[in-house]
Order: C-alpha cells, then sequence, then structure tokens
C-alpha cells in the first residue's frame, strides 16, 4: 500500500502540484493555464522575409533517451523521469551559450550546465487538462528552437510556448499541441497542430493571426513568403490555399 500511494504521489508531482518536484529536480515554472482560449484574429501576418533566417547553434555531442538521461558519451549530465506513455521517436538537445537545453517526454523542458550537471530551470509545456486522463502523451518531440534570448517549444501535451531561456519564465503558451518541426520569423512562428491544422502564431503574445487546416500532419517549409505542407501551398501572410 506504501509502494502504491508513493507511486500516486510520483504521478501528482508530475502533473504539476508542486513546483519542487523531487523526481525532476529544481524549480519548475507554472503550468500552463488549461483555461485559456485561443485568440484567433484573423488577420494578416504583416512584414514577412522572403526566406526564414539560418540559425548557427553550437555544435551539442549530446544525447538524450526515452527515461530522459542526457549523456555525454558514457557520462550521465540529467537523470529524469521516464513518463509512463511516450512516443517512439528520436529526439536531440539542443546547445547554445555554454548550456544544454532538452526537451523531456515527461513534457517539460530543462536547461542544464554541463560542467556542473546543474539545472538551471526547467519549465511545463503541457496543458493541466491534458494530464486527467492517466494516459496522457506529453512528449515534446518537436526540435527546440532558440532565437532572440527566448526559447519555442512544442508538444504532444497541447502547448506551444515562448519561454525566458535566462529565467526560464514563460511569455506566453498557446493551446497548440505539436509534433512537427516549426519555423519561428521576425515576428510570427508557424505551427502544424495536432489537429491538422496550421497556425500562424504572433511572437508578441501567442495570439493567432490565421488558423487553416491542411491535409496531411507534416514537416513544413517556407520560402518567399510561401509556407508548404506535405504538397499543399498557402500564402504566408493570409493563409489561403494557393492552387
Amino acid at each position: 500500500m506504501r509502494k502504491y500511494a508513493l507511486w500516486i504521489c510520483c504521478i501528482t508531482l508530475l502533473a504539476g502540484c508542486d513546483k519542487h518536484d523531487p523526481i525532476l529536480p529544481g524549480v519548475r515554472t507554472a503550468i500552463f493555464d488549461s483555461g485559456i482560449n485561443q485568440n484567433i484574429l484573423n488577420m494578416d501576418v504583416p512584414d514577412l522575409p522572403d526566406a526564414a533566417p539560418t540559425r548557427e547553434l553550437a555544435e551539442c555531442k549530446y544525447t538524450i533517451d526515452n527515461t530522459n538521461t542526457i549523456r555525454d558519451g558514457d557520462r550521465k549530465i540529467f537523470v529524469g523521469y521516464p513518463a509512463p506513455n511516450s512516443m517512439d521517436v528520436e529526439t536531440h538537445p539542443v546547445c547554445d551559450g555554454g548550456y544544454i537545453y532538452a526537451g523531456l517526454n515527461t513534457g517539460n523542458v530543462v536547461k542544464i550546465a554541463p560542467t556542473t550537471r546543474r539545472i538551471v530551470w526547467m519549465a511545463d509545456v503541457y496543458s493541466e487538462s491534458n494530464m486527467m486522463g492517466g494516459a496522457a502523451t506529453t512528449d515534446i518531440v518537436a526540435p527546440l528552437v532558440i532565437d532572440g534570448g527566448y526559447l519555442y517549444a512544442g508538444g504532444m501535451g497541447d502547448a506551444f510556448c515562448k519561454i525566458n531561456v535566462n529565467s526560464g519564465d514563460k511569455k506566453w503558451c498557446a493551446p497548440i499541441g505539436t509534433r512537427q518541426p516549426f519555423i519561428v520569423l521576425k515576428n510570427v512562428a508557424y505551427v502544424v497542430g495536432l489537429d491538422d491544422a496550421l497556425y500562424a502564431v504572433r511572437l508578441t503574445d501567442g495570439a493567432v493571426y490565421w488558423r487553416v487546416d491542411v491535409k496531411k500532419n507534416s514537416p513544413i517549409t517556407y520560402d518567399k513568403k510561401i509556407i508548404t505542407v506535405h504538397k499543399q501551398k498557402f500564402d504566408a501572410a493570409k493563409g489561403t490555399e494557393i492552387k
């Protein structure tokens, strides 16, 4: 009975009831408010560039496995807690400014100082309502993107978030789950959601310029103000399909 109670306690903590989680150590940021409504503006995206920016990140030699263990070869940098349910998808940490950033299958993003193995911060990237069914999948599958002092992270837990790289504080989260790589431009992120829709998310506040259904949940490309999802092409400003 005691062992069973401990397991229930661990699951409760994983759901974010305590900001100081002994299973996933470090100070956690507040869970994304599940009561937030998606704000769709139905307006054009302004000032789009012709091409997506090229981001130069440091070479990242670290690996992560499905038990949320981050390694430098045989040396363990971080030991997390394996999620009860997770996808069999290979993911990779990102290195920037001498730190490691990694998305975990528990729905968290962690920042680690590799030389000391110190956890700088850990942020929850999932909707609280996503955890209520007992069989939630919260993997951070899409590659993390670092741009302009912020980290952008999206996962299976119905959240796409903008996080301050220094503090781990969330600037905003949008109720969009994703498993596909997304594109971050000057003032907008293009995200293919789990609901088979393409979103143009405003970077200042997480509001959605527009949303359009797609035929295939696929990675996206951006070129000459055109977004391509599989074989579909969309005007990146208006969200209208180009036939």
